[in-house]
């Protein structure tokens, strides 16, 4: 058996261990990728996802699947551990969204708007906790049996940083729209979407992020819309689509979803206090204050007059969403204050069910909604037209080797981070020689160079993975592509990029502490240091698929690390590790690259001595480590093992963490309770 340790040999080694792994993992036989799981992922997809239709056309914004979203009787509670009910989030909500109208869901902070919004949408995340029970009917219909493409724009906007709007509009537009039809007629498609919301003048800028100034806040907001509409959604659902955006931007996006339920889109939003010309824009409202309605209509002149029916007048002058909010929120300044505002909400709430008529979510679907329905969209159910696997690769390779090579400001802390490490450990360790105490020397120097390069990898990977996770979890929600492609393309993507920091570091570490002065030796000092570099990338994947934020992350990879550390082979023994224990070396890279780099420096190196007890010989001093019987071969394949295990681990719990919705139950199901 030949290892190559070279930095080309070592790219070519890591993409087929990588493709051959993938590949048995998404084709071949196995527990966790059967074939009835298959069938179960894309029949979530198909229901879950925005569904494309089957023809050979480009979606048109003139010809949306208008639907009607009703519901009745909801009801969202949060119990303790116990099973005990200690809050109502949301109680016996009944409302009617329509298409070709613009619904705005308002309510003071904690009143249930966005709660709400997530049920219409289904994207309210499971939790033992709650118990969510009602009707709703889409066109008169369960919303489970699909046939009905929906878009969800969540509060926060993510995308990757280092892509222009075209190339992020694009690549989805591959990514959704089907393999069949041409280039011409997808590229003339993004550039519609592009100038339909707005965003032709920042069309070749880099989205950005906190480190790289890239587009304005309202901006990404109508990106966010823009892949969001590359399915023609029929219904689009936006969380505070205005928060952290100034007047001018808040307004932008708002017309922008005016005109988008102007095309025969329904469009439900939530939001707390707009201003005037914001809630001008509106058509229908749903006031909520304490997870009960205190008003369900239009929006524009008929909830002043409602209001004034019990008292309550608006004054001239005054924003009519500023008048509603004061209204239905409770007034904490006093005990008499909460106890008035308090008794006010509730006979507002008592008065609406009294004089509304209730909604029924089993009407049949109306003649004039099916007569505005090209015949192509008349169908029960439609399934996604989804790119092949490899299709899939080629594009999600694309973007992950664009993001990687233009982030110039991580690329350059990176880069002057391992030259300055490098150069303080050779300034440490300067021209060690051939002495006693050098042993000494040289092992502490392998020792921090593995540490260090383990950690550089780690750290970069843990800051970074979280936040890309949560769009990676969006796309695949929309069945815009399998797992397996996706952590593919980002291994090999990162290749070229992540190996150039340990390649840097050995560069200017090796001739200055003069470590085994042959080329073969640096050949494979930087070979072990940079797949060790990969693994602990690796390992950062897997901990940022196991934690739910970047904090997290952070906290529990350096921490991981640290055990590995003390396992490394350097502080304590093989021989002396506690029984309970022997397996951590095993599995710490940290150990496999010092153990390597031993072998690589100390074979074959002579020891000045005076006395019988010296060491006299470098194969000496490995036998004092427990080395004496490894080979640099064992260390490679070890640490490819290594790397495998945590791209493994990374794909199950990405595959196992997928989002969970809370499922909605009958009303009965809260009466049995």
């Amino acid at each position: 058996m030949v290892v190559v340790i070279g930095g080309k040999g070592l790219g070519q080694l890591l993409a087929a261990l990588a493709a051959a792994f993938f590949l048995r993992a998404i084709t071949g036989p196995g527990p966790a990728l059967a074939p009835e799981e298959e069938e179960e992922e894309e029949e979530e997809q198909s229901e879950d996802a925005g569904k494309i239709a089957d023809d050979e056309e480009v979606p048109d914004s003139g010809k949306v699947f208008p639907v009607t979203i009703r519901w009745s009787a909801v009801t969202c509670s949060l119990s303790d551990k116990r099973g005990k009910t200690v809050r109502f989030l949301l109680t016996n909500v009944s409302g009617e969204a329509k298409p070709g109208r613009l619904l705005a869901i308002m309510g003071p902070s904690g009143s249930g708007k966005t709660t709400l919004l997530n049920v219409l949408a289904g994207q309210l995340a499971a939790s033992p906790r709650l118990r969510l029970t009602g009707h709703l009917d889409v066109n008169g219909r369960p919303r489970t049996t699909g046939g009905y493409k929906m878009a969800y724009v969540r509060q926060e906007d993510l995308f990757f940083s280092q892509l222009t709007v075209r190339e992020t509009l694009s690549l989805a537009a591959e990514l959704q729209l089907p393999e069949s039809l041409s280039a011409a007629k997808k590229d003339k498609y993004v550039s519609q979407l592009l100038f339909r919301l707005g965003l032709v003048n920042c069309a070749d800028s880099i989205v950005g992020d906190a480190k790289v100034r890239g587009i304005s806040g309202g901006e990404k907001k109508r990106l966010s819309l823009a892949c969001e509409l590359i399915a023609s959604p029929s219904a689009i659902f936006a969380d505070e689509p205005t928060t952290g955006l100034d007047a001018f931007q808040a307004e932008k996006v708002m017309e922008t979803l005016q005109q988008l339920a102007e095309d025969g889109h329904t469009v439900i939003c939530s939001i707390h206090q707009p201003r005037s010309s914001v809630y001008g824009k509106f058509d229908d409202i749903v006031l909520l204050s304490e997870g009960a309605v205190v008003y369900m209509g239009p929006a524009k002149d008929e909830p002043l007059t409602y209001f004034a029916k019990f008292g309550y007048h608006c004054p001239d002058h005054v924003n009519p969403a500023e008048f509603l909010a004061d209204l239905i929120s409770i007034d904490y300044s006093s005990a008499e204050s909460v106890h008035s505002s308090q008794k006010r909400i509730d006979d507002l709430v008592d008065a609406l069910s009294k004089s509304t008529p209730s909604i029924q979510c089993t009407s049949p679907i109306m003649q004039w909604e099916v007569s505005k329905v090209p015949s192509k969209f008349r169908r029960k159910s439609v399934v996604k037209k989804r790119g092949g696997w490899w299709r899939q690769f080629r594009l999600l390779l694309k973007r992950a080797w664009m993001q990687a090579s233009r982030d110039g400001p991580t690329n350059k802390v990176r880069t002057r981070m391992s030259i300055a490490s490098a150069i303080i450990f050779g300034s440490v360790f300067w021209r060690m020689g051939r002495t006693q105490t050098s042993i000494q020397d040289r092992m502490g120097l392998l020792q921090v160079a593995a540490i260090n390069t383990a950690m550089a990898a780690l750290t970069k990977t843990v800051g970074v993975f979280p936040k890309e996770r949560a769009i990676v979890d969006r796309e695949r929600a929309k069945g815009s592509y399998a797992l397996g492609p996706y952590l593919l393309s980002k291994l090999l993507a990162e290749i070229p990029i992540g190996a150039a920091f340990p390649l840097m570091f050995g560069t200017v570490v090796y001739p200055m502490a003069r470590l085994h002065p042959t080329l073969s030796r640096f050949a494979k000092f930087c070979g072990i240091v940079t797949m060790e570099s990969f693994a602990a990338s690796a390992m950062g994947l897997t901990v940022g698929a196991m934690v739910p934020t970047t904090e997290a992350a952070m906290a529990v990879g350096p921490s991981l690390m640290t055990v590995f550390i003390v396992f490394g082979g350097y502080y304590v023994n093989a021989e002396n590790t506690p029984a309970i224990f022997r397996w951590i070396p095993q599995v710490s890279l940290i150990r496999w690259a010092f153990q390597g780099l031993c072998i690589n420096e100390f074979s074959g190196l002579q020891f000045e001595h005076q006395h019988s007890f010296d060491i006299q010989t470098g194969e000496q001093a490995l036998d004092r480590l427990s080395f004496g019987n490894s080979r640099i071969r064992d260390t490679i394949i070890a640490q490819g093992r290594i790397l495998m295990f945590w791209y493994w681990t990374t794909y199950l719990l990405l595959k196992k963490n997928r989002p969970k919705y809370q499922q909605l139950l009958p009303p009965e199901y809260q009466q049995q309770e």
